[in-house]
């Protein structure tokens, strides 16, 4: 029979920077708010949030026979900053490199593989976000940080620089019984930096007036009128980036997250001049992909007409 401890430790090998192991149990608690932001219509355009609940609260939903939790976090912070230029839009740190599905995903299946090869009755699911699974509500219960103000995970080794996934297993492991405790304290330099107001109350984010969620996200043909993007083009990093506690971030050891030629910053006329055909060549395997080449399309035009009006 193999051990937890041997897990942990395989996923360390695995390039993973933490690691915890819990029960496979219904959220109940953490589910409960996730409905009440459902309910207040905190998620926007994003329907599929609102669906499937239900698998979401419960992991048994997705992998019946799943009775543990093996959940990981990857470091993906690079030391590298910004250009400010009006000519071009801000990257979120996270799609920067490589797309972190795929990265995470490689190394998760390998864990696996290698639990199987240890204990050939073990079976397991593999996931990285795409799958309807509450990421940040198992890294708190896995005791790898807390939920921020920001309601990022945050960690104490790495901040909240971290990529989340999960492992579900058929097997009956130790569990870690012990949890982070909340050290933001009587901080609030997120809820008071983000450009737009997006963290209504401690922990609770109202994607509506989120940057990243309109810049990504949101499908419309055109962003909300009142919505200024502070110069970004895809994502947000404004809540983290003045967070203490990301004051303490080391360089990620995967070279796969080190940024892409041009993902730091973009050129604005680059983004207006793609074609269908140079926009899948020139994100191929990006997570950048994923506003699509009308969103980031969009995008540039609103930061080139906010510059405008500035000018």
């Amino acid at each position: 029979m193999i051990l937890a401890e041997n897990i942990k430790q395989r996923a360390l090998f695995e390039g993973f920077n933490k690691v915890g192991i819990v029960g496979a149990e219904s959220l109940a608690d953490e589910g409960r708010l996730l409905k009440e932001w459902l309910a207040q219509g905190h998620h926007g355009e994003m329907g599929w949030m609102a669906r499937d609940v239900h698998k979401r609260i419960d992991p048994r939903e997705i992998f019946p026979q799943a009775r543990s939790v093996v959940v990981v976090a990857l470091n993906y912070f690079t030391p590298h900053q910004h250009q400010q230029s009006p000519a071009t839009g801000k990257v979120s740190r996270y799609a920067w490199g490589d797309d972190y599905h795929d990265v995470v995903k490689e190394k998760l299946v390998s864990l696996l593989e290698w639990i199987e090869e240890q204990d050939p009755s073990a079976e397991g699911k593999v996931c990285v976000d795409i799958q309807p699974v509450m990421d940040k509500a198992w890294a708190v219960r896995a005791g790898l940080g807390w939920l921020g103000k920001h309601s990022n995970v945050i960690t104490q080794e790495h901040g909240s620089w971290v990529f989340i996934g999960e492992l579900l297993l058929n097997l009956y492991l130790e569990h870690d019984r012990e949890r982070v405790e909340d050290h933001c304290g009587t901080c609030t330099l997120c809820i008071d930096a983000c450009p737009t107001a997006a963290i209504t109350e401690p922990y609770v984010v109202d994607s509506n007036k989120c940057i990243s969620y309109a810049t990504i996200e949101l499908r419309a043909p055109e962003l909300p009128a009142e919505m200024d993007l502070a110069g970004w083009l895809y994502g947000c990093d404004v809540c983290q980036d003045v967070c203490p506690w990301n004051r303490f971030e080391g360089a990620t050891s995967e070279a796969r997250f080190e940024p892409r030629a041009g993902n730091i910053d973009v050129e604005l006329d680059e983004i207006m001049e793609l074609t269908p055909e140079s926009y899948a060549a020139r994100y191929r395997g990006s997570a950048m992909k994923r506003a699509k080449l009308a969103g980031l399309q969009r995008n540039a035009r609103w930061l080139t007409r906010l510059q405008d009006l500035h000018d």
